[in-house]
């Protein structure tokens, strides 16, 4: 019998898109590193393995605080308590990563999920992470 996670399916069900992460792993490696098959399968398998965790723990938190829907700040809580929380940056903790997040337009979003990689690599690989660049009055545009 195949092993269970909470929604019914086999944990085998669960997966990564194999294109995405070769792609993100590539990208975090200086260009003449190679990575066996095997290593990227085990690197996805480890990255499923993180996202059912930190989903549980913040399923966890949802239910102490008797709500039925994982807000931002039970994934950040769910971090804290399973060790990660020096991964939780400061703005995340006060909401003002999720305050206006729907009020962005595509471009923004865009604009700031590339930050976000940009940074994410930085740390990645040991350098420094530029300072966020302060949005654009939109008045001033014509």
């Amino acid at each position: 019998m195949e092993p269970m996670d909470i929604v019914g399916k086999s944990k085998e069900d669960a997966s990564l898109p194999k294109a995405t992460m070769t792609k993100i792993i590539k990208e975090m490696l200086p260009p003449d590193v190679r990575v066996a098959r095997d290593a990227q399968d085990l690197l996805i398998e480890c990255c499923v393995e993180f996202i059912n965790l930190i989903s549980s723990e913040s399923n966890e938190v949802c239910n102490r605080e008797d709500k039925r829907t994982i807000a931002p700040e039970h994934v950040l809580k769910a971090l804290e308590v399973l060790g990660f929380g020096e991964y939780i940056e400061e703005d995340s903790l006060r909401g003002g990563k999720w305050s206006n997040g729907a009020e962005m337009t595509e471009e923004e979003a865009v604009a700031e999920q590339q930050r976000m990689f940009a940074e994410a690599r930085a740390r990645m690989n040991g350098g420094a992470v530029a300072p966020k660049q302060p949005d654009p009055d939109p008045s001033l545009e014509s």
